[in-house]
């Protein structure tokens, strides 16, 4: 019987007893994980990623033949190390105080409890992990004759499965959970499985880790508060008008398009990071695009619908409410990709509707690296999220999840394991997590085309590569200024990408670096003073030559954002009219925002009851 290293603690108890109840959990917990992990295979996503990995592996091993003097390198070092920490072990039994071998990152947070370094048991699992890690990343590092593609997938998969193993991970071996066990008599675990039922009955495929506590968030009364009204509608999305908050406000009104993955108010989260409130402060007459959740029914729904009943109907609407037909865009995402291709529609078409400026966050043009997300659309794995898509109309959101949460697993998925299911806690009140789990499903016709054409393909940065309603598109034609928003930590839409599409226009183009990553760099409020953003005048072809030269301001990028609007009089900040209000015009509010489309749920809109009763987007 293996004793666990604190055995003298006073509230051992019984050990017999205490072993029996992490066995019962050890039992339960992996009948509950093999559900978990069974769900991915049936799923012709699933299972291509997973023949996908395997012929990747495969590949892997081939090279690791022809790379046998490397091979033998890693594992002679790895051995002499192993070696090494055995005998300080030893060592450290007779009341030496030796160095250790090898340390983990100051940066990693899974192995900051003293125990880790001071307890000569964790310490010596601990070693021996961190041994194993450098050995598979010196042996990737190692191997000659791989495409960038399968280098990639191999550092991916190989990520996955150390940080899978990591003793962290285990009750035994974690000595936070051991601790936790004696002192609750395993009552955490018994919690731990409760959470790990719940979220795998309100998983899709996989196991999508609750990270917030769902019952403390309600839309429109701690989330997406700003006041304003919903004053059009579609099919396919709500059109809110926000009140303002000045007395006088500029000429031209500014146009929000979020990405219809997941939802708009991680841009109205909380009063003190909304983007929404801060921009009605500034005098702008803010209008936002509120998606719907599709299910099987939307399966037909296409980018270019995307661009008619999006952008283009709320254009219509903003010059019924305000009698405007220029309109400024401020995009985010994926609805930066579809406010690209809509100004390049409406130029190359003549319509006449006018984008005096638009505004990228954190969006990519030109998918010539996709990182790591890349991983997923290999040929073989597309071709079977294109089945899936036919066979059910949509992808599921939360699968999407998922599937990004993978791609910063130790943050996003392990932490949360650790957390939920060992320890037992609940999930702290979380807005932006919480709104990370309220996710959205995609629609086929959408998605597969867009992962193809744009993702796969690369069509969009190819003048003519892509057609809609009959309209050959070309980003190079736009003369619209722009302005572009990158963050430097970003891992879906990767900086040095997004500044290969602030190359694209021929219209004038600024290009601004925030700090952290995809959703913090971008919702960074002035009051935060957090991050940094770099500027520069120029665009050179090279991304990095331009980071070198520009120049680093602190706290938010917000401001100079508001800067260049009014500097330029892309708002027209000398024709600034009275306050409008949603309803003077011809359009009269439908309902209060947030209105209904963003309360939609993915378990209420494919008919499924979710595991518990979560009213917070009621």
């Amino acid at each position: 019987m293996w004793q666990g290293p604190e055995e003298g603690n006073d509230t051992f108890g019984d050990p017999h007893a205490w072993q029996r109840q992490v066995s019962e959990f050890g039992e339960q917990y992996q009948s509950l994980m093999q559900e978990a992990f069974n769900r991915l295979w049936p799923s012709d996503a699933g299972a291509s990623v997973y023949a996908d990995m395997q012929e990747s592996l495969r590949i892997g091993a081939e090279a690791m033949v022809f790379n046998a003097p490397a091979v033998y390198t890693v594992q002679m070092r790895l051995a002499q190390d192993q070696l090494r920490v055995w005998q300080n072990a030893l060592r450290e039994l007779m009341g030496e105080n030796v160095p250790a071998v090898i340390e983990p990152s100051p940066e990693d947070r899974r192995f900051r409890d003293d125990a880790w370094h001071s307890h000569p048991f964790y310490r010596y699992i601990l070693q021996q992990y961190l041994l194993f890690v450098r050995a598979v990343d010196e042996l990737l590092a190692n191997l000659g004759g791989l495409t960038q593609q399968t280098r990639h997938q191999l550092e991916f998969y190989a990520r996955q499965y150390v940080n899978a193993l990591a003793p962290s991970n285990f009750v035994s071996t974690n000595p936070e959970v051991v601790r936790k066990t004696l002192e609750t008599r395993g009552q955490n675990l018994v919690e731990g499985l409760k959470r790990l039922r719940e979220d795998l009955a309100n998983s899709a495929e996989g196991l999508n880790v609750a990270m917030s506590d769902r019952s403390a968030f309600r839309l429109g009364e701690n989330l997406a508060i700003t006041p304003g009204e919903v004053v059009f509608e579609n099919d396919l999305m709500q059109l809110i008008q926000y009140t303002p908050s000045t007395e006088e406000v500029f000429k031209t009104p500014l146009l929000i398009v979020p990405p219809w993955i997941n939802k708009y108010y991680v841009l109205d989260l909380r009063p003190d990071n909304s983007l929404v409130k801060w921009l009605v402060a500034q005098g702008h007459t803010v209008f936002m695009i509120s998606w719907r959740n599709p299910g099987p029914e939307q399966r037909y729904l296409t980018w270019a619908d995307y661009m008619q009943s999006g952008p283009v109907a709320a254009m219509g609407a903003i010059e019924q409410a305000c009698g405007e037909k220029s309109v400024n865009l401020l995009s985010y995402c994926i609805g930066g990709t579809l406010a690209a291709t809509t100004v390049a529609y409406l130029t190359s078409s003549l319509r006449g509707r006018k984008v005096r400026s638009v505004t990228y966050m954190a969006t990519l043009q030109d998918f010539s690296d996709p990182g790591e997300i890349g991983v997923f659309l290999s040929e073989p794995v597309l071709a079977g999220i294109e089945r899936q898509l036919a066979r059910d109309g949509y992808l599921d959101g939360r699968a999407m999840a998922f599937s990004f949460n993978l791609l910063r697993e130790n943050d996003l998925f392990w932490s949360f394991y650790i957390s939920n299911y060992l320890k037992g806690e609940a999930p702290a009140a979380f807005d932006l997590l919480y709104w990370n789990s309220d996710g959205t499903n995609l629609p086929a016709g959408t998605h597969g085309w867009y992962l193809r054409h744009m993702y796969r393909e690369n069509r969009l940065v190819q003048p003519g590569g892509i057609e809609l309603d009959g309209v050959k598109i070309d980003l190079r034609k736009i003369s619209t200024p722009s302005y572009f928003v990158s963050t430097r930590d970003d891992h879906i839409a990767k900086w040095r990408g997004s500044y290969l599409g602030a190359r694209l226009p021929k219209g004038p183009v600024t290009f601004v670096l925030g700090g952290a990553g995809h959703i913090a760099g971008i919702v960074n409020p002035p009051a935060k003073r957090k991050y940094g953003y770099w500027t520069h005048d120029e665009i050179p072809d090279d991304p990095d030559a331009w980071l070198e030269s520009a120049t680093f301001q602190e706290g938010s990028w917000w401001p100079h954002w508001q800067a260049w609007m009014t500097d330029n009089r892309y708002a027209d900040p000398d024709k600034t009219v009275a306050a409008r209000h949603p309803g003077e015009g011809e359009l009269k509010p439908i309902e209060p925002a947030p209105g209904r489309y963003v309360r939609q749920t993915i378990p209420e809109v494919l008919g499924v009851k979710p595991a518990e009763d979560d009213s917070s987007t009621s």
